[in-house]
Parts: C-alpha cells; structure tokens; sequence
C-alpha cells in the first residue's frame, strides 16, 4: 500500500457548551485580538455579537467582518483580510458554515503567507501556516471547520477555485450541537446530504484507507439514522449532536482520501450560477456513483449496507444499484429537488461546466477517470 498522511486540527471540542473551553483554550494561547469572520444573518440574528462578548470576558478583543456570502469571493476575502490588517489582529475565528470557514482560512493564509488567494489554488502551495484560525461550527455539513480545503470563487472567470493546503487546517475546530438547534429544514438538508457526499466519495476514492473507511461508513451510518430527524426537527438535541459527529466523521474520511467527480462538477454549478454547495451535491451524487459503479460496485455496496439497506445476497451491481436509490430516497425524504433544471441549470451551458469540472483537483481521486463526453452525459442525465 501507498504511503499515506492523516490531517486533522491538532484540538477538536465537540458537544453541547464547547464553545466556551474553545474560549478558555485561547486564552491560554495568549490571543489578543481577533478577526470573526461570519455573514450577515449570523450577524443579525447576534450570534456574532454574543461570541464578542464572551471573549471579551476573557481579555480577547474581537472585530467582526460580516461580508461573507455564501459562495465566499475573491472580493470577499480581500476586505476581511484588509480588516484583519487594518486592525491589527493575531487570529482569526470562523463563525458558521462552509462559507465563513473558507473565507476566514482565505484570509488567514494571505496574512501569512502574501499574495491573493489565487496564487494558492491547487495543492500545497502555501510557504508557511496560516494566522491560527479558530473554526465555531454552526451547520453539519461541509466539515469545514476540521479540513485543509479551502473553497473560493473567483469573480471573474466564474469558478470556484480548490486550495488544499495543509497550511490552511485550523488549530482549533468547535462543534457545539446547541449552536446548530433550529437551523432551517432547507439548510438543514442540504447540509446534511454535503456530508453524505463527502463520506460516500472518500469511500470511493483511489487514495482511501483503513482509517478515512472507518470514518466514512460511520458517518454514512448515522446520517442515514439521523437527518431526516435533523430536517423535520429542527430542535432536536440528539439527532444534531449525532449529524455533527457525523459531518465531522466525513470530513476526517475526505480531508485524507479526498473526493471525486461529485464534488469537481458541483464547484462549477456553485462558481457558475451561484448555487447551494450542498444542494448541487445531493442532485449529483446518485448519478456520479451511477458512473462510479462499474469499477466501485463492492465499495458501493458497502456504502448501502451503512445506510441501513438489506443487501444481504445481492451481487455486487445490484448492491451499487440499491446504494443509488437509497441516496436518490434519502435526498427526496429531505426535500432536495430532483434535478438540475429546478436550480436553474442550462443545458448549452453544459460543455463549459464539465470542460471546468476536469480541471479540479478533487476529481483526481474518483475511481473512474471520465472524459469531457462522459462528464457531459453526467450532466445532462442529471438535468
């Protein structure tokens, strides 16, 4: 076997009230000032202004940056970053989702290292750590908070742009369920089937192990026990405890054995027509593991048994084909639209999409290397 490398926070806080040893842990760190990084409902709602507060109860100032959107931009890493100098800030803490995360690692890698963030897309292309990054998760989807994956999209060429680079792993990840209660079912979801995604494809992936298996069958486990409980229950403890242990288990599996083809064609559908990460996902999945199955039939039918579906004497492409329709029931379950034409997606459009989705890194470790036609054909059967 392959040598292999396991990336993780060196600290990671999970359950109910953690955010507050995140807090004592910095300040025994010696922090002094620092950039949140957050978007503007987090703001509104004070989530950002009651993380201030606490902080400041532990002699840490804060400024906070509230410009994230959700494809976070080239633009909008160049403004938090901007704030962070102005200010003069020692690190930086991420307020959300995916969105805040990726921006906030944006801007704490430029700080270090110089530059824009474009001149780090690809792999390992930073010098030197980023500013110490705190990462408060507030959704349990992206694993963001916990991965070397940085995710932005650059304006002008309307991509989304994959930095994976150790250098941007926080120091610190903080999954605290009570900061999850409520979420909307749409985000709720979304979030939710993102994690199924990142677990089914780093099952899948030519660089997976023992140890990102392990992970990725786990999470699927208990997404598949636990959304739908998430979704219609939006105030339900357990049911977010076990989907933020989940989405943190997906990203210990892809934040090492990486991704696939769902993942390289959902960042053009995000960069292009701005669109949900996680949705895009949901819609792509069953249709990549469609492709996937003639070289990754076992491998899928390991992921449907993890899913809780009897596949008990099923040869190995029935076994793949009942994991397709158990995803294809769970993501309809959940409420995700059928298809790519409900987002708004055009077929004419197709060619450039999958022209882009060859060119990103996380299509590099999907079982099956496709050409433009077969990406194209993915596509439109996802349409």
């Amino acid at each position: 076997m392959a040598q292999s490398t396991f990336f993780i926070p060196s600290v990671n806080l999970m359950g109910a009230g953690c955010v507050a040893s995140a807090i004592d842990m910095m300040a025994g760190y010696g922090y002094k000032k620092a950039l949140i990084v957050t978007d503007a409902p987090l703001a509104r709602l004070g989530v950002a202004a009651k993380l201030s507060a606490s902080l400041a109860e532990k002699s840490i100032a804060t400024v906070v940056f509230e410009g994230v959107q959700p494809n976070p931009t080239v633009g909008n890493v160049e403004a938090g970053l901007a704030m962070l100098r102005d200010n003069g800030c020692d690190c930086v803490i991420s307020l959300g989702g995916g969105s805040p995360h990726d921006c906030a690692k944006a801007i704490a890698l430029c700080a270090a290292n110089g530059g824009s963030i474009a001149d780090y897309e690809g792999i390992d292309r930073s010098a030197k750590p980023q500013l110490p990054l705190i990462a408060v998760n507030t959704t349990a989807g992206t694993a963001s908070e916990m991965t070397r994956f940085c995710i932005i999209t650059d304006e002008k060429r309307h991509i989304k742009m994959a930095i994976v680079d150790r250098h941007v792993t926080p120091v610190i990840s903080v999954n605290d369920p009570t900061m999850m209660l409520g979420k909307p079912p749409g985000l709720t979801a979304a979030t939710g089937m993102d994690a199924l995604t990142h677990a089914v494809e780093a099952y899948v992936s030519i660089a997976a192990t023992p140890i990102t298996d392990s992970c990725a069958l786990k999470a699927v486990s208990l997404i598949a026990a636990n959304l739908p409980t998430a979704v219609a229950e939006g105030g339900n403890l357990h049911a977010r405890e076990q989907m933020a242990y989940a989405q943190f288990l997906a990203g210990m599996a892809f934040n090492n054995a990486s991704l696939g083809y769902v993942h390289a064609m959902a960042h053009q559908l995000g960069g292009f027509y701005d669109l949900p990460h996680g949705v895009c996902n949901a819609v792509l999945l069953p249709h990549v593991q469609t492709y996937n199955s003639g070289v990754a039939a076992e491998r899928l039918t390991d992921v449907a048994a993890a899913m809780g579906l009897d596949v008990a004497g099923l040869s190995p492409a029935d076994g793949a084909a009942a994991c397709v329709e158990g995803i294809r029931a769970l993501s309809a379950q959940v409420g995700i639209p059928a298809g790519l034409s409900a987002l708004g997606v055009k077929e004419e459009d197709i060619p450039t999409l999958a022209a882009n989705a060859l060119r990103d890194a996380c299509g590099l470790t999907n079982p099956r290397q496709a050409t433009q036609e077969e990406i194209e054909a993915i596509f439109r059967a996802a349409l």
